[in-house]
């Protein structure tokens, strides 16, 4: 195989690789410094590279995921504030950041990247990961997201068969609820009509239509700030908050994320709409059952959101 060959092979996995990456560390910009470091270690051993023992894919991924464990070593999982404490029950409650949490990002959605699985993104369900010991997640994510063979997985980690199916059983356990959730891709009609539908309500500033659009059990939460509220009622009640506090004509614009439906929210600002906040949403029986707000520079930049609408 000649370099450019190679390096063409090598190429085209990166957009899997990347979503690999982050569903381990759930932070879009150490994904990508580790799928730099994968490209680099993979051409630095391009000589050693035999196909005939593994697919230049397998072997990528063995590369990937011995970067992804050694970046885990000591460190604190991602979370989101509902994965830290109970929910708060006083939509007053004053707005402090917590910068010191590494909190769990959210993931750019091109649906045109077809390399990329889908699979095993939701926000939800990254999160639940991050409480997993990093080789069960690793584990987890090659053989049910990614469909690795249980030998392929064993050659990735320099283990046995054996012990793949033993963390691959005990990583099912722990991601057992969130796992088997069913929900609908941002594409579908009745997803897309209650986004629309909410966002007709949040830029219009009718709690109420807004309120109609939740599950009895919607769940609110946005980092950096730790809280995070249960129930329909505190969820209006926060949003209504929010427009006493930033004022009203709001505009949002479509985005995608982790396989879910996604708004840019602008809020008005000295006459110009300044970029707020990446709401990212789960749908349930055309209901919104769940929103993460993230208001960070470092996620708008992975969006590539302007700043501001005129």
């Amino acid at each position: 195989m000649t370099d450019t060959t190679f390096e063409t092979s090598v190429e085209q996995h990166r957009g899997e690789l990347l979503a690999y990456c982050y569903r381990m560390l759930g932070s879009v910009h150490e994904a990508e410094d580790l799928v730099q470091e994968t490209m680099l270690r993979a051409w630095k051993a391009r000589e050693r590279y035999d196909e005939r023992r593994a697919s230049i894919r397998t072997w990528l991924y063995r590369i990937a995921t011995n970067a992804c464990l050694t970046a885990l070593e000591g460190k604190a999982r991602r979370p989101l504030p509902s994965g830290l404490g109970a929910a708060s029950t006083d939509p007053q409650t004053p707005l402090v950041p917590a910068f010191e949490v590494p909190w769990l990002e959210p993931f750019p959605d091109d649906p045109a990247d077809r390399a990329v699985r889908r699979d095993g993104l939701r926000l939800a369900l990254v999160a639940a990961m991050q409480s997993l010991p990093a080789r069960q997640r690793a584990v987890w994510v090659l053989r049910e997201v990614l469909e690795f063979s249980a030998a392929e997985v064993a050659g990735q980690l320099d283990t046995t068969v054996a012990s793949v199916n033993s963390a691959l059983q005990r990583a099912r356990a722990g991601l057992a609820d969130v796992a088997s959730e069913k929900i609908a891709p941002p594409d579908d009609p009745a997803v897309r009509q209650t986004v629309e539908a909410y966002v007709r309500a949040f830029e219009a500033a009718d709690v109420t239509a807004l309120v109609g659009l939740l599950t009895e059990d919607a769940i609110l939460e946005m980092p950096p700030v730790p809280l995070w509220f249960l129930g329909r009622d505190d969820y209006g009640a926060f949003i209504r908050r929010v427009f006493a506090m930033r004022g009203t004509g709001w505009r949002m614009i479509p985005a995608a994320a982790n396989g879910q439906p996604a708004v840019a929210a602008y809020a008005p600002d000295d006459g110009v709409l300044r970029l707020h906040t990446l709401q990212v949403f789960t749908v349930v029986g055309g209901l919104v059952a769940h929103t993460v707000v993230f208001q960070s520079p470092a996620v708008f930049t992975a969006f590539g959101l302007p700043s501001e609408l005129r």
